[in-house]
């Protein structure tokens, strides 16, 4: 395929070195800032950097967009380049909040044209091994799952645009903790009711650092979450219960630690689990297999990646929670 990138940041470099590793070829850019669009065209033979978005994702020669901008026009690129018939690869969480995204979602049905929602943590070797897991029966039938994700921040965090919500929509439980509420959902199913608070408890900031949600879950499982960017130690951990069984992921790779797969298998007399671990050392793959997701998924191919309808049902958790806080802020 021949892929423009819209958003040249950190993320977009991921997704066009992703790509070109992958065979295709990352045929144009587009940034807010041009001199940074300008700069990873030079990195790819033949790409060219346009003046704006829209003028890219019309060209004919492209077929597929990735964008990876701020949340406040994510939803917006990834309408525009459906309603030209591209399929799109957009960036978590898809939207600063479901009301964007239902459009788009409506928008691309129409199109006949595919969307993906770049929920990469999906696609890390030992959340995919859990899975693999969980599908194979290894842990029984399942009861609830616990996660923890969180940073540190950094010097004058709370001036940046994530701090923001009209930038970003909101705070840490719409950065982090949709990540932790998408993979909840992936194991646990679709969630029937939400309880939650966010808060702002540290950084000098309009949005939540920390973000705190239980999720009930339509076959009566529970999903226990908390995302924080008052961690200070990166940290990642889920932990995934069933009746007979136990998967524990530790850690992303780089700040967060060696990426890690614990299983506990409960013995028939109980007691001490027998415990089998994996881990996965080295170079983060999530970007290379969601892409590869992506392009199965416009062959044709269900696969795992996350769709709109996934990105729509975390943003109605985050609103959920974020309506809950404002009626008990205003009670306080």
């Amino acid at each position: 395929m021949r892929v423009a990138i819209v958003g040249c940041g950190l993320i977009g470099g991921k997704r066009a070195k992703s790509i070109a590793a992958l065979g295709h070829t990352v045929a144009g850019t587009a940034d807010a800032v041009p001199e940074r669009a300008a700069q990873l065209a030079k990195a790819y033979p033949g790409c060219a950097a346009s003046a704006g978005w829209r003028e890219l994702v019309a060209r004919a020669d492209i077929d597929a967009v990735v964008v990876a901008t701020i949340n406040d026009a994510l939803a917006a690129i990834t309408l525009g380049a459906v309603r030209a018939g591209k399929h799109v690869l957009v960036e978590k969480p898809a939207a600063r909040s479901a009301d964007e995204l239902r459009p788009v979602a409506a928008a691309a049905k129409g199109a006949g044209v595919t969307v993906r929602v770049g929920f990469n943590h999906r696609f890390h070797p030992a959340l995919r091994k859990a899975r693999e897991l969980v599908d194979a029966g290894a842990c029984g039938p399942m009861m609830f799952v616990r996660g923890r994700y969180g940073h540190g921040g950094r010097v004058g965090y709370d001036r940046e645009w994530r701090a923001d919500p009209t930038l970003a929509g909101g705070g840490e439980l719409l950065d982090q903790g949709v990540h932790l509420i998408d993979l909840t959902r992936w194991f646990l199913g679709d969630v029937a009711s939400v309880s939650g608070f966010a808060g702002t408890f540290f950084w000098d900031m309009p949005a939540e650092d920390n973000g705190f949600v239980c999720l009930h879950h339509a076959g009566g499982q529970v999903g226990w979450l908390h995302a924080s960017c008052s961690e200070w130690k990166n940290l990642f951990c889920l932990e995934i219960y069933g009746r007979t069984g136990k998967l524990q992921i530790d850690g992303l790779g780089g700040s967060y630690g060696v990426e890690r797969l614990a299983y506990y298998r409960m013995l028939p007399q109980m007691g001490p689990p027998e415990t089998t671990i994996w881990e996965y050392p080295g170079e983060d793959t999530s970007w290379n297999a969601e892409f590869r997701d992506f392009e199965n998924a416009i062959a044709g191919t269900t696969g795992t990646g996350a769709t709109l309808t996934d990105a729509i049902a975390a943003l109605d958790v985050v609103a959920a929670v974020y309506q809950q806080s404002d009626r008990a802020k205003r009670a306080a």
